[in-house]
C-alpha cells in the first residue's frame, strides 16, 4: 500500500513539475506578449498593427516566407527521396548535415550567407556585374529563411517513405503503370501529409526568424524591412507596446499554423 502511495505521489510530483516548467517557459511569456500589446488599450494596439511600416513589414515577411517555403518543399521532397531511396558514398554524412541548421546558431548562419553572397564574395561580385545585388535585398532574406527551415520538409517526408509498403508500388508496376503514374498515384499521396506538415512548420519558422536574417536584410520599409527586424527596431526605440502588437500578429498566425499541423497529423493517424 505504501509502495502504491509513493508511486502515485512521485507521478503527481513529476507531472506537476513538467506542467510548472511548461507554464513558466511557454504560457507566461505568451500571456505577457498579449498583455503588453493591449496594455494601453485597444486603440493604441490597433494603431500599432495598422501602422504602414508595421503592415508592410508583416506583408513582406509573409511573402518571403511563402517563397522560401515553396522552394523548401521542392528541394526538401527531392532530398528526402534521395536519402531514403538511394545508397551512395557520403549518404550518412549528408543525412546528418540536414539537421545542421537546428544545431548551428542562426547568427552564424547569417554570417555564412553574408560571406558567401556578399559584395566581396565571388557570387556577390558576379551578381554585381550582372546588375543585381543579393545581400541586403530580398534574395538574401529568402536564402536565410531557407537555411533555417531546411530540415522540416526533409524530416517530414523521410519517415513516410520508410513506412511505405513497397508491395503497393510493385503492384502498380505489375498492372502496367509507368514510374511517373506510380509516383503520382501511389507514392506521392503517402508523402503528402509529411510535405504539408513540414511546409507549414517551415513557413511558421520563417515568419519568426531574426538571427540569420538581421545580418543580411536591410531596413528599407516595404522592400527589405521584415517583421522581426521591425520588432527589434521598435524595442530599441523604447516602443514595447508597438513591438508586442506586431508580435501578436505573428504569434497568432503561428498558432493557426500549429493547429493546422496537428489537424493534418491527427487525420494521418486516424487512417
Amino acid at each position: 500500500m505504501n509502495f502504491i502511495m509513493r508511486g502515485r505521489l512521485w507521478s503527481f510530483g513529476f507531472r506537476s513539475t513538467i506542467m510548472l516548467y511548461f507554464i513558466l517557459l511557454v504560457v507566461l511569456p505568451i500571456i505577457g506578449v498579449y498583455s503588453q500589446s493591449l496594455k494601453l488599450g485597444w486603440s493604441p494596439f490597433w494603431e500599432s498593427v495598422t501602422d504602414q511600416l508595421a503592415w508592410e513589414a508583416v506583408l513582406l515577411t509573409i511573402k518571403l516566407a511563402l517563397i522560401s517555403t515553396v522552394i523548401n518543399v521542392l528541394l526538401g521532397t527531392m532530398i528526402g527521396w534521395v536519402l531514403i531511396r538511394y545508397r551512395f558514398p557520403g549518404r550518412r554524412l549528408l543525412n546528418s548535415l540536414v539537421d545542421l541548421p537546428f544545431a548551428l546558431p542562426t547568427a552564424v548562419g547569417g554570417l555564412m550567407i553574408l560571406l558567401l553572397l556578399g559584395p566581396n564574395s565571388f557570387v556577390g561580385g558576379l551578381a554585381d556585374k550582372l546588375g543585381f545585388e543579393i545581400v541586403f535585398h530580398e534574395p538574401a532574406i529568402i536564402v536565410a529563411m531557407i537555411f533555417v527551415t531546411f530540415p522540416f520538409v526533409i524530416r517530414g517526408v523521410q519517415p513516410l517513405l520508410e513506412e511505405l509498403d513497397k508491395s503497393e508500388e510493385e503492384a502498380s508496376y505489375t498492372l502496367g503503370a509507368s514510374k511517373a503514374r506510380t509516383f503520382m498515384q501511389v507514392i506521392f499521396p503517402s508523402m503528402l501529409p509529411g510535405i504539408i506538415s513540414g511546409a507549414m512548420l517551415a513557413f511558421s519558422r520563417a515568419l519568426a526568424e531574426f538571427g540569420a536574417v538581421v545580418l543580411v536584410a536591410g531596413n528599407i520599409p516595404g522592400k527589405t524591412l521584415i517583421a522581426s527586424v521591425y520588432i527589434f527596431g521598435e524595442i530599441e526605440s523604447d516602443n514595447a507596446q508597438g513591438a508586442a502588437a506586431v508580435s501578436v500578429l505573428l504569434l497568432t498566425l503561428s498558432f493557426l499554423i500549429l493547429g493546422a499541423v496537428n489537424l493534418v497529423q491527427a487525420r494521418r493517424q486516424g487512417k
